[in-house]
C-alpha cells in the first residue's frame, strides 16, 4: 500500500509539473533590424559621442557580438536572407542582368520572395506564435509578396523605402499599411520633412510595438516581433523631441531616438514581468552608407567602405542579444555571425526543428548564447555582391577573390562608397578579378584591410591552403535559386493599393512596358 501511495504521489507531482510547463509559452522573440546603421554608431563600440545608453546598457546586460554580419551589403537582399536563413544566391533576391551588381525592391520592381521560401513567421505558427513586422518590408510590394502573405498575422508599416516626394502622377509616394490595407502615404498623411528632418514616425513604430507586446502579454501568447525601423536610411529624421540634440547632428538625432525606443521596450518588457521569457536581437540590415555623407551617414568604424560594398565596412554590423536569465551578462563572443543565424536561432528558442527540405546558411547560435564564450563554432563567412562571391572570411583571415567599390563614372559623378578610405588596388572603381590570387587580410591586425599579405609568404600559403576547399566546397554544392530582380515595370508601382478607395488614395497606374532593370552598382 506504501508503495502504491508513493507511486499515486509522484505521479501527481508530474501532473503538476507539467501543468506549470504546458501553463508557459515558448520564449516571445523580438528581433530590432536598423536600416543603415553601422557597426561604429553605438557608444559600445567606440563612438566618441557616446549617445547610445541604452543600447551600451543592453550590450552590458547580454552579449555582444563584434564579429556580426549581414548577407548583403543593401537592405532588400540582407532582409531577406534574416528571414529565409539562407543567401540571397539561394533565395533569389538577386540580380542576373549584370555582374556582381546589388539589386533591391524599388516600387518599379515587378518581383518579390518567392512562394518557394519559408519566411520565420510562417515556422513559428507552428508553436502558436503571433508575428507581427513594424517598419520596413522591402521584400516585394505587390499583394502576393506582402508580409501577411508570407506568415505575419499582423503588419504595420511600408513595402518601400521612405523616398519622396514624388510628383504623383509619374510616381506615387510609397504607402504605409495597417495590417492588409494602406491607410495613408509617406509625405501626405505620414509626413517627413526633408528640409528640417522632423518626423514622428519613430514614436508611432515605437507605440505599435508597445501595444502589440502589450496585448500578447495581456493574452499569454508567444509572439516574434520585427522591428523594422528605418530613421537612420537617408532622408534620416527624428521627432521634434530629439531634433538637435546629439553631437552627429540629424542623423545622430535618429540614432538616439532609436537607441531611447530600445530602452522602452526593454523596460516595457521588465515592467510587464516577461523579459526572462523574450529573447531579443538588436541589430543593422547593412553597414552604414558613407555615400550618403557626414550629415546623413552613419559610421563604420575602423573598417573599410560602408553599404554596398563587400569590404568590412558594408557587411560587419553592430549586434547585440539580450535575453535576461538566459544571456550571461557582459559578454563579449567573438564567434562568426550572421543575420540567417537568427532564422535557424529563433527557431532553436522556440523548439521548432529547422526546414530539411532545402540547404539553410543560418546556424543555431543557441549554444554560444546560453554557454558564454566558451563555446565557438567554426564556420566560414561568405560575402556575396549580387550573383557573384566576392570574399571569404574563415577565422581571422579574409580573402577577396573580386574587388569592386563603384564604377569610375559613378566615382567621378560624386557618388563615393569609400569616402577618404581609398586603397589602390582594393577598393577599385573597376570589377577586378583575383580568383587565383585572392587578396588577403588578417582582419585582426588589419581591420581595415589596408595591408594584404605578402603572396611570397608563408602565411599566406598556409591560409590559401586552408580556405580554398572552402570555396571550392561552397560552389560546388550551391544551387542558385530564381532570380527575382531582373524586371521592373512602371504600372506595378504603389498606384492602387488595397484601401486607397477607401481614403480616397488610389491613382491610375499607367501602361504596362516591363523592361530589364539597370542596376549601376
Amino acid at each position: 500500500m506504501g508503495t502504491e501511495l508513493l507511486t499515486l504521489f509522484c505521479a501527481l507531482i508530474c501532473y503538476s509539473l507539467a501543468e506549470i510547463s504546458a501553463n508557459v509559452p515558448p520564449p516571445n522573440i523580438i528581433i530590432m533590424l536598423m536600416d543603415d546603421l553601422g557597426w561604429g554608431d553605438l557608444g559600445v563600440f567606440g563612438q566618441p559621442s557616446k549617445e547610445t545608453p541604452h543600447l551600451d546598457a543592453m550590450a552590458a546586460q547580454g552579449m555582444l557580438f563584434p564579429n556580426f554580419y549581414t548577407a548583403n551589403p543593401l537592405c532588400s537582399p540582407s532582409r531577406a536572407a534574416l528571414l529565409t536563413g539562407r543567401l540571397p544566391i539561394r533565395n533569389g533576391f538577386y540580380s542576373t542582368n549584370a555582374h556582381a551588381r546589388n539589386a533591391y525592391t524599388p516600387q518599379e520592381i515587378v518581383g518579390g520572395i518567392s512562394k518557394e521560401e519559408i519566411l520565420l513567421p510562417s515556422m513559428l505558427k507552428k508553436k502558436g506564435y503571433i508575428s507581427k513586422i513594424i517598419g520596413k518590408w522591402h521584400l516585394g510590394h505587390r499583394p502576393q509578396y506582402l508580409p501577411l502573405e508570407n506568415g505575419f498575422s499582423e503588419w504595420f508599416g511600408s513595402p518601400n523605402c521612405h523616398f519622396g516626394p514624388y510628383n504623383v502622377n509619374v510616381r506615387p509616394n510609397i504607402p504605409v499599411y495597417n495590417n492588409s490595407e494602406m491607410v495613408g502615404r509617406y509625405y501626405e498623411e505620414f509626413q517627413i520633412n526633408k528640409k528640417t528632418g522632423e518626423s514622428n514616425l519613430t514614436q508611432i513604430y515605437l507605440k505599435e510595438g508597445l501595444d502589440f507586446i502589450r496585448h500578447q502579454a495581456d493574452v499569454r501568447r508567444p509572439f516574434f516581433l520585427y522591428w523594422a525601423v528605418d530613421a537612420t536610411h537617408g532622408p534620416v529624421y527624428a521627432s521634434s523631441s530629439f531634433l538637435g540634440k546629439s553631437q552627429r547632428g540629424r542623423y545622430g538625432d535618429a540614432v538616439m531616438e532609436l537607441d531611447y525606443s530600445v530602452g522602452v521596450i526593454l523596460s516595457s518588457l521588465r515592467n510587464l514581468g516577461i523579459a526572462n521569457n523574450t529573447f531579443v536581437f538588436f541589430t543593422s540590415d547593412n553597414g552604414a552608407a558613407l555615400a550618403s555623407g557626414a550629415k546623413e551617414g552613419g559610421s563604420n568604424g575602423p573598417f573599410l567602405c560602408g553599404k554596398e560594398t563587400t569590404f568590412e565596412g558594408g557587411m560587419r554590423e553592430p549586434a547585440i542579444a539580450w535575453w535576461p536569465g538566459h544571456i550571461k551578462e557582459g559578454v563579449v563572443s567573438y564567434q562568426l555571425a550572421t543575420v540567417m543565424d537568427l532564422f535557424t536561432t529563433s527557431l532553436a528558442v522556440a523548439g521548432i526543428s529547422p526546414p530539411d527540405d532545402r540547404t539553410l546558411d543560418g546556424l543555431d547560435l543557441t549554444p554560444v548564447l546560453l554557454n558564454g564564450s566558451s563555446v565557438s563554432i567554426n564556420r566560414p563567412i561568405f560575402y556575396y555582391r549580387g550573383n557573384e562571391l566576392m570574399a571569404v572570411r574563415l577565422g581571422l583571415y579574409k580573402a577577396h577573390y573580386w574587388t569592386w567599390s563603384n564604377s569610375w563614372d559613378e566615382f567621378e559623378s560624386g557618388i563615393n562608397f569609400c569616402p577618404g578610405q581609398e586603397v589602390p588596388g582594393v577598393t577599385t572603381h573597376e570589377q577586378e578579378e583575383h580568383t587565383l590570387q585572392p587578396l588577403i587580410f588578417h582582419l585582426g591586425r588589419d581591420p581595415g584591410e589596408k595591408y594584404p599579405i605578402n603572396v611570397l609568404s608563408q602565411e599566406y600559403e598556409d591560409v590559401l591552403r586552408s580556405l580554398s576547399p572552402v570555396v571550392e566546397e561552397h560552389k560546388k554544392n550551391l544551387v542558385p535559386g530564381i532570380p527575382q530582380l531582373n524586371v521592373c515595370d512602371f504600372a506595378v508601382m504603389n498606384w492602387a493599393p488595397a484601401g486607397c478607395e477607401k481614403i480616397g488614395k488610389c491613382l491610375k497606374a499607367p501602361e504596362s512596358k516591363p523592361w530589364k532593370c539597370e542596376w549601376p552598382h
